[in-house]
This record gives C-alpha cells, sequence and structure tokens, in this order.
C-alpha cells in the first residue's frame, strides 16, 4: 500500500531542488571554482570576497556595499573595539561629514597630505536641465560661498569644536571617538582594503602635558594590538612610523604590522602624537593648574574596515573562509539532514536544546533548516564562509546519541556524544583560536628574514617576501631610494628592536638599529 505521506514529501522535495537551480546559489560550485592562492592570490582574495557574500562592487565607481555577512563580522569588530574604548575611559560622539575648507587647510601639514584625496562639495542644489529634457544638472546659481570638504578624517573640525569644550585643566584629558565614515578618492581600489569611501573609528583625545599625550597614543596602539592579536587571531609588530611615513600633522605615528600570506605587510592600525600641532592651528588653549594659558597636546587613533581584509588575508584558504571563533558571526552551525517532516520535527527538538546548552555558554549558533538547499550545498556554503564547527545531525545520530562535529580550520570530523558536546565545542572553540594566531604567528617568524647586503635584500623580497630585517642610516634620501628601486618601504622601526651597531643596508653608512622592510597593501 503506498503512503500518500512519504509520496507527497518526495515531491515537494523534488519541487524544492529544482528551485534550487533557478534562484539559490550553489555554493558547492562557487567554493570548488575558487581560484587558488598559488595560481594568483589576488584574485582569490578578489573573488572570495564576493563569492563568500562578504561584499561587493557599488554602482558608484570605488565604493563597495557591505553585504549582512561581512557587516556582522564588522559589527563583532566594533563591539569588542568599542568596550575596550570605554574600558580606558573614552566616549563616543558624532561630528560633521562636511569640513569648511577654511578649518581644513588650517593645518598646513594636514591639508597638503589628505588635499590630493578630497572630494569638495561646491554647489547645494539640482535643477531640471533646459537643454535636456528629464534630465537634471547643478544649478550655476547655487554656488555655495565656501567649499566643503568631504572628512577624509576630522582632526580639523573637530580641533575647531574642542576650542568651545576646553577652558582650563578642569576640563582635561578629553577622550573622544567617533565611528563613523570617510572619503578619500582612491584610483586604485580594491574592497576593504582600499575604497574612496570606507568606515572606520577615530579617536581624538586633548591633554595637559606631552607626557599624557604620549601615554594615550601607546596605549590605544596596544589596545589595537591586543584587538588584533587575541580577537582576529593576528600577530602584529608594534613599531614607530618613519618621518615620511607619518601621519600627515603627527609629530610621531605608532602602528601595528601584520603580515599577509602573500609576504606583503598591512598596517593594522596607527595612533598618532600629534604634539601641540593642532591646538596651535585651532587656538586651542586651557588655563594650567596655575592659571598660566598654555596649548593642549593631542593624539589621534584609528581602524579601518580594512581590518576586514587583513582577516581574510591572514587565515582563509583555498576552500574559502577561514574565520577566528572570536569574529565569527556564528561559531557553530546546525545542519538537520532528513528525508522527511517527521524526521525533521525530531532533529529539530534535539536541535533546539542543543542550541539552549550552547547559548548559556555565549556560544553564538545558527540552526539552518532551510528547505530550498541539500545539505552538501549547505555544508559548501558554510565551509565557504569560514563557520569555525560545523554539526550534522541525522536520524542514526538521534539514535545513537551522537553528533558528527566538522572544524573548519583543520577540515576534520569527529563523532562527539550528544552528553558531552557543548563542552567539546567549548574546548574547541578555544583550540581554534589559538591555532589559528600560532599558525600565522610560525608563518611569520619564517618570514623575517635578517639581510646585510642591497642584493640579498632585493633577491629575499623577490623569492621569499616577507618582512626584511636590515640596517638603515636613518635618511629620508636611502628611505626614498630603496622604495625606488624595490617597491618595498620601511613598515616600522619595532618598538622592542635592540640597538646593535651596523651599516645600512643601501648607503653602507652606519646604523643603530634595525628596521622592517616589506611590500605592502
Amino acid at each position: 500500500m503506498l503512503n500518500v505521506t512519504k509520496i507527497l514529501s518526495f515531491v515537494k522535495l523534488i519541487r524544492y531542488t529544482a528551485l534550487l537551480t533557478i534562484v539559490v546559489p550553489n555554493y558547492e560550485i562557487m567554493s570548488k571554482n575558487l581560484t587558488t592562492r598559488s595560481e594568483d592570490y589576488s584574485k582569490w582574495y578578489n573573488e572570495l570576497v564576493v563569492k563568500a557574500d562578504l561584499a561587493e562592487n557599488s554602482a558608484v565607481r570605488g565604493c563597495m556595499v557591505i553585504k549582512p555577512y561581512g557587516y556582522a563580522i564588522w559589527e563583532k569588530m566594533q563591539a569588542e573595539l568599542d568596550r575596550m574604548f570605554k574600558e580606558t575611559g573614552h566616549q563616543n560622539a558624532y561630528f560633521p561629514l562636511f569640513v569648511p575648507k577654511s578649518l581644513f587647510e588650517a593645518e598646513e601639514k594636514n591639508a597638503e597630505g589628505f588635499a590630493k584625496e578630497c572630494a569638495v562639495v561646491t554647489h547645494y542644489r539640482l535643477q531640471n536641465d533646459p537643454d535636456n529634457p528629464g534630465k537634471l544638472r547643478v544649478d550655476p546659481n547655487a554656488k555655495l560661498e565656501e567649499e566643503l570638504v568631504v572628512r577624509p578624517t576630522s582632526e580639523a573640525i573637530i580641533w575647531s569644536t574642542f576650542k568651545g569644550w576646553i577652558q582650563s585643566y578642569r576640563d582635561l584629558p578629553l577622550l573622544i571617538n567617533q565611528w563613523a565614515n570617510v572619503v578619500r578618492w582612491e584610483m586604485r581600489t580594491r574592497l576593504f582594503l582600499r575604497t574612496a569611501e570606507f568606515l572606520w573609528q577615530e579617536g581624538h583625545t586633548a591633554h595637559a602635558t606631552k607626557s599624557e599625550a604620549l601615554t594615550e597614543a601607546k596605549l590605544m596602539n596596544n589596545i589595537y594590538a591586543n584587538f588584533a592579536e587575541n580577537f582576529m587571531a593576528i600577530p602584529v609588530i608594534q613599531g614607530v612610523k618613519t618621518e615620511s611615513e607619518r601621519f600627515a600633522g603627527a609629530e610621531e605615528t605608532y602602528c601595528i604590522e601584520a603580515l599577509m600570506q602573500d609576504g606583503k605587510a598591512l598596517q593594522a592600525g596607527t595612533s598618532h602624537f600629534l604634539g601641540q600641532n593642532f591646538a596651535k592651528a585651532f587656538d586651542v588653549k586651557f588655563a594650567n593648574s596655575e592659571g598660566k594659558q598654555d596649548y593642549v597636546w593631542a593624539t589621534s587613533w584609528g581602524v579601518s574596515t580594512r581590518l576586514m581584509g587583513a582577516l581574510i588575508m591572514t587565515h582563509s584558504d583555498d576552500k574559502g573562509l577561514v574565520l577566528p571563533p572570536n569574529l565569527a558571526p556564528y561559531q557553530v552551525v546546525i545542519v538537520p539532514i532528513y528525508r522527511n517532516d517527521e524526521q525533521l520535527a525530531e532533529i529539530t527538538t534535539q536541535a533546539e536544546t542543543i542550541m539552549t546548552a550552547l547559548r548559556a555558554e555565549n556560544i553564538t549558533v545558527k540552526y539552518d533548516h532551510r528547505t530550498t538547499q541539500r545539505p552538501g550545498a549547505k555544508f559548501a556554503q558554510h565551509e565557504l564562509q569560514g563557520v569555525p564547527l560545523r554539526l550534522a545531525i541525522g536520524p542514526k545520530d538521534l539514535e545513537s546519541g551522537t553528533v558528527e562535529l566538522a572544524r573548519r580550520d583543520t577540515l576534520t570530523k569527529q563523532v562527539v556524544a550528544l552528553e558531552s558536546l557543548t563542552d567539546t565545542i567549548k574546548t574547541l572553540i578555544t583550540e581554534i583560536q589559538t591555532g589559528l594566531f600560532q599558525k600565522a604567528l610560525d608563518f611569520r617568524a619564517d618570514h623575517i628574514t635578517k639581510v646585510e647586503t642591497f642584493e640579498v635584500f632585493k633577491t629575499v623580497l623577490e623569492e621569499k617576501a616577507g618582512f626584511i630585517s636590515a640596517h638603515w642610516d636613518g635618511s629620508t634620501e636611502t628611505e626614498d631610494k630603496i622604495k625606488e628601486i624595490t617597491k618595498a618601504t620601511i613598515r616600522c622601526i619595532p618598538i622592542d628592536s635592540e640597538l646593535e651597531d651596523g651599516v645600512c643596508v643601501f648607503s653602507g653608512k652606519p646604523s643603530k638599529q634595525r628596521v622592517l622592510f616589506a611590500k605592502a597593501y
């Protein structure tokens, strides 16, 4: 006798399978067709960002759309950084997107440094074009009295505001951060790494003394390093930028430098000691405890959606994203394997029990019970998107009281008893997080090369890549020449580097310490 329920379920499955080919992305195919890193690293990166649903190019040249999955990762970054900022006494505020040109040019070095990247608003109205019906044109009579710069950074608008906030030492320190978008008109763009508009946070602080401001700049660089290593699982080198690589208007720029899998460096964050430059430019004075007037001391610091690029390029592989659990939108995904609605209902009951237990341990989990995709397609998608742990539950698992647990980082599987599942997952999350960091650390250790001659310098740069530790005579002329010949730049002067007598790798002149060179994003 025919089982009507089974027939209907089978028909439903056929219909869903047909639908899949029409409206649902085939992640199995997408992951298999991903260009490998050894073939073309740049192409691999560009494909992965799009195929993993992180971001895509927009209708606006040089700008990107950050898709929900990519934005979920950015939100996790935001949340952790915001917590760290507030724990150290910083408060969030928001300042205008537009900066009057006269304010922008008040600090000359800053204005000069960003001038070529500025988008400028000159008019405030459109009108119907009399020569082209149905089209619009800029109203020639709506020209602004003063042009507005779309903020490439906010020092100018913020310091003009601080002038009204700071009167005496009692108003200091002033510790402000803002989450915002900025525009820097890039001609060569790449999703997350370099776009005309990007998201970031920028901290701006004012202090009564030079030592306080220097302490603040170093503190924030330490926070960035802590975040990169403990949440992104990316080892970084803390250092100081050379004069030519400093932020425009800064007296000192501290940075964190990371190494990507292709041997190129990426500047993951910067913190600037601005001295009294902006205070003098905007006449921001305060009465000290003795009643004397003095200019305040300043810092600024920031990280951006560029961190997304660093995250992708540090850990991911030829099968797709590999995400550290601390930043994954969800750390665990549960995929049911069933033949009929009755089995699905039983699996769902068990999945809900698992999810309750995991969430009680602050583990983020998703139950992927979509009927529009087969289990194989779901597995491929979650692999492509870097979900750290995947659980598969079928009828036989319910009978045996087990689940199949797959790790994204090692691509290994194991069968785990339900009674020990939560503890196993807790352990694995920690293991994956530390393992990814250690793998990246070992890679970096293998790609820091000491060199003594310029010939060896060039050979290592082309054949091995990575960081090159070499002596430098301290001159901008030598720095520029090396960059011109090799396209390598001084990434930083490491903070923990030991002083040692040597000779410059290029000029042969005396040197007191090594610096790190690399090609960079």
